[in-house]
């Protein structure tokens, strides 16, 4: 009865918030690009100010990741994407086409519904608050049920900078009594008129489901080819750094190493230096029944842990050194689990002869459930990398650099975001970094430049009445009087 009851009370919370955000959002429709930018500027500085702070309570939360890393995330979401966003014009006329005379304007959606993972909760809780308001929307945001209370907090500390930055108060809100019926009730509320969905992948089916536009993720199988001219010092040190980042909870980590075999071995000494520990065929074993007991589901407890805790819940030990765990593989697919995406410090190993031979078993890894994803490379070889980047089947490529924050736009020119689109091809709208662009319609005020041609002001010549009696014959003609009389007799 209880568990009903709470069901009840998020169902209840999800429609208040939707109609106070609804409320807030028809007043924020007015409002100026700089009365905008002056609340989202206040959201970002108090969510940066408050990185480190939310970052400890996501981890203490969530028993996922690292504080620090945490952190780093948080400046993404805060600092570095206002840093991208801010001069993007989200009021009024945001483009003018003078040779074709055509007005771009922006149009909000409403209240966005925010669906956030347990893995990154209180950057994403940022990301979706500062691009959903700066095009004039309010959101809503449903945390995941292990990640409530810093969810609610980092929605707290951003509502409060914008209501003292002049924004309405109830245009950013966070749900604190969370159950499945009160995230579906808000995805579906009339209200809600677009839904940001990050997370697993049953839950972005939920959201796609709904009938409202939606934007949401797929699973990221990262490969990471490295090539034979690749600067194997630096890709060695930015993989185990990347894949230990916060514990390998972002979906743009790296999955699996594709060698060239020509360096493979060197390119694994290097790791072992930077703190890769390769286990052998039994631990790999261990650690594939471990983290994939059904057979292909991960085990949420295995997901955002050290080596050392993996290794302790696998039966085995290994040096406190370790910051990943390295699983040498020879096939892909179900009946080998580690090729899969793994949330946690494991990391496949595979070797290919060729760049041909590893863009081969690169595509194989993404078909294998990171479709439209992501694709780290590290290479010299600029033939190489664009051959990587015209053949792969995923939408963010990213070249000697780490996959986790490459992807992200920590470390690239990519939009900063915490939502990454696959694309078609992975069950998404789009291929892109979700940002502001993605938050508003537009409309478009369009002036003649042509005009209409001369056919199209007339209507057509009337034509003359045909007549069909040449053709008709005199047998007919005869019918044809005969039953006329008869008519005119029986009248």
């Amino acid at each position: 009865m209880a568990d009903y009851d709470l069901d009840l009370q998020s169902i209840q919370e999800a429609r208040a918030l939707a109609m106070t955000a609804r409320q807030a959002q028809l007043q924020w429709v007015k409002a100026s690009q700089a009365e905008v930018d002056r609340a989202c500027a206040a959201m970002a500085e108090a969510a940066y100010k408050a990185s480190e702070r939310l970052g400890r309570m996501a981890v203490e939360e969530t028993g996922y990741g690292v504080p620090i890393h945490k952190m780093l995330k948080n400046h993404l979401s805060s600092k570095l994407l206002w840093e991208a966003i801010k001069d993007i014009k989200t009021v009024g006329v945001i483009r003018y086409d003078e040779k074709k005379k055509i007005y771009d304007i922006a149009w909000p959606m409403g209240v966005v519904a925010a669906l956030t993972p347990s893995t990154n909760p209180t950057s994403t809780v940022m990301y979706k608050t500062l691009i959903a308001v700066k095009a004039r929307n309010a959101i809503v945001a449903a945390p995941h049920p292990a990640a409530v209370k810093c969810c609610v907090e980092t929605s707290r500390v951003m509502a409060e900078a914008a209501v003292q930055a002049g924004a309405p108060a109830g245009l950013v809100s966070c749900m604190s009594k969370v159950t499945l019926p009160g995230t579906q009730e808000l995805m579906k509320h009339r209200y809600t008129a677009l839904i940001l969905a990050t997370g697993g992948s049953e839950m972005v089916k939920a959201a796609h489901s709904v009938g409202k536009p939606a934007y949401g993720v797929g699973p990221g199988n990262v490969p990471v080819y490295v090539d034979r001219s690749a600067d194997l010092r630096k890709a060695a040190r930015y993989i185990v750094a990347s894949k230990a980042f916060d514990y390998s909870v972002i979906c743009a980590t790296e999955q699996a190493v594709v060698a060239d075999k020509p360096i493979a071995a060197e390119l694994a000494e290097l790791m072992k230096a930077e703190g890769a520990y390769f286990v052998d065929d039994a631990q790999a074993k261990a650690l594939g029944r471990l983290l994939f007991p059904s057979g292909h589901l991960i085990d949420p407890k295995t997901v955002g842990k050290s080596p050392q805790k993996l290794a302790q819940m696998a039966g085995f030990t290994v040096p406190d050194w370790a910051r990943i765990l390295v699983a040498r593989l020879n096939k892909v697919g179900r009946d080998e689990p580690l090729s899969g995406e793994k949330l946690t410090t494991v990391l496949g190993w595979y070797e290919a002869d060729g760049w041909e031979a590893g863009c081969e078993r690169c595509i194989e890894l993404i078909n294998f459930g990171g479709r439209g994803h992501s694709l780290v490379i590290h290479a010299q070889d600029e033939k190489v990398v664009m051959q990587f980047g015209l053949e792969k089947p995923v939408f963010r490529i990213v070249v000697n650099t780490f996959g986790t924050l490459g992807a992200t736009g920590y470390t690239t020119g990519v939009m900063p975001s915490m939502t990454l689109g696959p694309g078609g091809i992975g069950g998404a709208v789009t291929g892109d970094n979700i940002t502001v662009h993605h938050m508003y319609n537009v409309k478009r005020l369009a002036y003649e430049i042509t005009p209409p041609p001369p056919e199209a002001m007339v209507e057509e010549p009337a034509r003359a009445p045909t007549t069909t009696t040449a053709n008709t014959s005199s047998t007919e003609i005869e019918d044809i009087v005969r039953r006329v009389l008869k008519e005119l007799k029986a009248t």
